[in-house]
């Protein structure tokens, strides 16, 4: 296959990209200087060649927005920057559109096996902005008779994983790191090599798919897999002092913990992959299983 992918040089489109590049005929295209197309797609609509399939997964996240102009950056991005990439494809429409999307658009703190089906309720500048950019890809691939495949993410698991996984191992390693009281909340996560395993297969699909590993690790669990790698141990925070903390935090901004930070550490958000497992013969691997940090 012919295939085009954007933000291969991004910690889950490299991974991607060095995976599809073994098989297929790949274009990159991004704002690196190593890109075979180097395109701003916030400002410009690109002139490309016809391609099978076209991976998105350029975007902006793992940033807390601080001012009305930070947010915008998210909208500029994620949903200006997928629009213009649809519009610089309405000459050549791929067989296949795959965009990289989050399960931060169900805007949900906490639940169980949350499916597809479940109203988008996300509020964050990211959230919504995901949401814009998946609406555009519907409606390109309504008008142009194109397989479009989106996938909502969870926590991404990679060696040197950006992010809320990228502070948690720094941190671990160093030797800053506390647990929050037992860590038994859980989280779903997926390995990014079993997401690039399975674009290939994606060619013929349609719909929109959550990806998990199936098996939603505590935080506890993960932590000892990361604590026993280093070679390091990990002490408890008592949970009676740490919604002391954070209540404290609640009105003084420069302390790490708040109750809502709280709340979301410790409450369980798993996602059900069913969907995918069923329709697109989804098998990934466990995180727990897997030496990810190497």
């Amino acid at each position: 296959m012919r295939i085009l992918i954007t933000g291969a040089h991004g910690f889950l489109g490299n991974i991607i990209y060095r995976f599809l590049r073994l098989g297929h005929e790949v274009a990159t295209l991004g704002t690196s200087e190593k890109s075979d197309l180097i395109v701003d797609l916030r400002k410009a609509i690109p002139v490309l060649d016809s391609f099978d399939m076209v991976v998105h997964c350029a975007g902006k996240a793992h940033v807390v927005p601080k001012t009305e102009e930070e947010k915008q950056q998210f909208f500029q991005v994620n949903h200006l920057g997928t629009k213009h990439l649809l519009d610089a494809l309405q000459q050549h429409p791929p067989r296949c559109f795959v965009f990289i999307s989050t399960v931060a658009v169900y805007g949900r703190e906490e639940g169980q096996h949350i499916t597809e089906a479940i109203a988008l309720d996300g509020s964050s500048a990211y959230a919504l902005s995901k949401i814009k950019a998946e609406e555009e890809v519907q409606q390109f691939a309504s008008e142009h008779h194109c397989n479009a495949v989106i996938l909502r993410l969870p926590l991404v698991v990679g060696c040197n994983a950006p992010g809320n996984l990228g502070a948690m191992v720094s941190a671990i390693k160093k030797g800053y790191y506390f647990r929050l009281g037992k860590g038994d909340a859980r989280r779903s996560m997926v390995l990014a090599q079993d997401v690039a395993e399975l674009i290939p297969s994606l060619i013929d699909k349609q719909g929109i798919y959550n990806l998990t590993d199936g098996i939603h690790p505590s935080f506890f669990q993960l932590e000892q897999k990361i604590a026993s790698a280093e070679n390091k141990k990990i002490k408890s925070l008592p949970i009676t002092l740490i919604k002391m903390v954070a209540r404290m935090g609640d009105f003084i901004s420069v302390l790490p913990l708040n109750s809502y930070r709280v709340q979301k550490l410790t409450a369980t958000l798993t996602f059900s992959d069913e969907k995918a497992r069923k329709e697109l013969h989804w098998q990934p691997n466990g995180v727990l299983d897997s030496n990810f940090l190497s």
